[in-house]
């Protein structure tokens, strides 16, 4: 809830709306929770019921320019790293540091420059490298799912890494604003298109919702045999749809008891994980 009250809070100072707002979430989900429950089709409901509410088209559009400052002010301390070590791995896991800078997931008040610098002291505790590599040097074509606005800054540097294995990049971004997720303004505020073709998924909603994107995208995603997947809210509508025939490879820090447990690790961990 604490995601939705950051929301609320970013899109309205109406207190009486704030409290209503709160209370039809709460409604929502004592009536819609059981264990099927699917959580990126829910909380994209509830962020889609607090902007029709609020009126609030982008209620993160101030932290989501700041998310691009933070990333922006970290780059050369991370382009002095890869003078270093360019190695594959290295450029993953600036990657996967990028994926930090979250607004839904650490509050608004985090200390981002202490927590990245932290990150890029981790190694990956689920370590796929190998077959990642093993993957570039297979295939053509790769479909890119990005996350959140700043870390996009951080997987440009990956797409060049890869796009040096030979292998054309499409990165697909949301439709609408969702949260702090990349939209195509953001994707080009990054210079994305300047590595990679873009593409939407046709809809604003948290992660990927297989019953809501775009059936443009759908049949994008599944005739691609090569995704690479950043973030717990795409791994969490990938985990649940049919990936079989696909490599597909998840690039993420767990940042919450739920994702960590699933993949089978602590709480803060970086991994490159194949699914399939």
């Amino acid at each position: 809830m604490r995601q939705v009250r950051d929301t609320v809070d970013l899109a309205t100072d109406d207190v009486d709306l704030k409290f209503k707002i709160i209370q039809e979430a709460l409604a929502f989900l004592a009536e819609n929770f059981d264990e099927n429950l699917q959580s990126n089709s829910t909380g994209t409901r509830i962020q889609q019921y607090i902007k029709k509410e609020t009126g609030c088209e982008d209620p993160y559009k101030l932290e989501k320019i700041e998310s691009n400052r933070i990333a922006l002010d970290v780059l050369p301390k991370v382009r002095e790293i890869l003078k270093e070590d360019d190695s594959l791995e290295t450029f993953v896991k600036i990657a996967i540091v990028g994926n930090i800078i979250d607004f839904g997931a650490y509050g608004l008040d985090a200390d981002w420059e202490a927590m990245i610098n932290e990150g890029l002291k981790k190694d990956l505790v689920i370590n796929d490298i190998e077959s990642f590599e093993n993957a570039l040097n297979k295939y053509d074509e790769v479909l890119y799912l990005v996350d959140n606005t700043g870390e996009i800054v951080f997987d440009k540097l990956l797409i060049e890494k890869i796009k040096s294995y030979g292998v054309n990049v499409t990165v697909a971004v949301k439709e609408k604003p969702i949260l702090n997720d990349a939209c195509m303004k953001e994707a080009l505020e990054a210079g994305l298109d300047e590595v990679a073709d873009i593409i939407s998924t046709g809809v604003d909603s948290v992660g990927i919702v297989e019953s809501m994107v775009s059936d443009e995208f759908l049949e994008y995603f599944k005739n691609s045999p090569f995704i690479i997947s950043k973030g717990m809210g795409n791994y969490e509508g990938i985990t649940e749809m049919d990936l079989e025939g696909q490599d597909v490879f998840v690039l993420l820090a767990t940042k919450c008891p739920a994702i960590s447990n699933h993949v089978g690790v602590d709480v803060g961990s970086h991994i490159l994980h194949k699914l399939s």
